[in-house]
């Protein structure tokens, strides 16, 4: 997300912006997890991150709207053995499977391929997919 972006080039943490912006930490948080969208935050909280972090609030509020579509488009038009793939480690997580390491090994697989053997996928989008189901990191 663009605020973990700014955070990482400004060398701060989230707590910090939260205190420096006068936002509740629960409230960054979320807006760093996905929870909350920030397009949909109030202007002042959108003032205020934007102020603290030294950017303008269209910067933070355009760069957070491209994301959010590059993330969606990260997920749709896949080679059909990788759409497959996720679909079925998505539904196997809703279902609380049993094969949930089969799954998630088969899509690891499918991602590789797709990136390195048939170069369908970018390193960046396969990136994105990787950290997002296998690694948890929530993106």
């Amino acid at each position: 997300m663009i605020i973990d972006d700014l955070l990482i080039k400004s060398n701060m943490t989230k707590y910090r912006l939260a205190v420096e912006a006068g936002v509740p930490h629960a409230t960054l948080s979320d807006i760093c997890s996905g929870k909350t969208k920030l397009e949909k935050c109030s202007a002042e909280t959108v003032y205020k991150l934007a102020k603290a972090l030294g950017v303008s609030m269209e910067m933070l509020t355009e760069s957070s709207i491209l994301q959010a579509e590059r993330e969606r488009a990260y997920e749709h038009g896949l080679p059909d053995y990788l759409q497959h793939d996720l679909d079925a480690y998505k539904d196997g997580l809703k279902s609380h499977s049993g094969l949930i390491d089969c799954l998630w090994g088969e899509l690891y697989g499918s991602i590789n391929m797709a990136e390195i053997s048939d170069g369908i996928i970018t390193p960046e989008h396969a990136g994105y997919l990787r950290r997002k189901y296998l690694y948890g990191d929530g993106i």
